[in-house]
């Protein structure tokens, strides 16, 4: 990396590691909140993936598709994921999920949000509700940190 690129690029995450660790025991926290409420693991991944199609995290995408391979998810719905709406690959908790993700993500007018919670309401228990809300703002938040410090995806090898 040349003196430029390291002048351009901050890595938050290592600028400020106390910040990064917190952050990281949320995620952990989240995780146990996740699975105390059942959702598949399946499931938290697609979560992750999609919040981060939204936000353009490459370095998320790259991740967490790999974790949700190694999860056992398809390529097929991996593929379609961007367009889960059109499709009928996902079961209608996943769909309800992936709704409040990406109401909580891109945070639309008061109206579509109440739509948006009151359908994930139907699907969803109220553990679930939690457990994928808190995935939502964690992984909003690492696509975060991932961007601003310019987080390079490197060719698999």
């Amino acid at each position: 990396m040349s003196t430029d690129e390291r002048r351009a690029n901050i890595y938050i995450d290592k600028q400020n590691p106390a910040a990064y660790r917190a952050l990281n025991g949320l995620a952990l926290k989240v995780g146990e909140a996740a699975d105390a409420a059942g959702l598949d693991r399946k499931l938290v991944e697609l979560l992750n993936l999609r919040i981060s199609q939204i936000n353009g995290c490459s370095y998320c995408l790259n991740m967490h598709t790999r974790l949700a391979l190694g999860e056992g998810e398809t390529a097929q719905r991996l593929s379609v994921l961007p367009s889960w709406r059109d499709t009928e690959v996902f079961t209608d908790k996943e769909r309800a999920a992936l709704a409040l993700a990406e109401a909580l993500t891109e945070l639309p007018a008061h109206h579509s949000q109440e739509r948006e919670y009151a359908a994930a309401r139907e699907q969803l228990t109220d553990e679930e509700f939690s457990a994928v809300s808190w995935i939502t703002v964690a992984m909003n938040a690492f696509n975060r940190v991932s961007i601003v410090s310019k987080h390079r995806v490197r060719p698999n090898k």
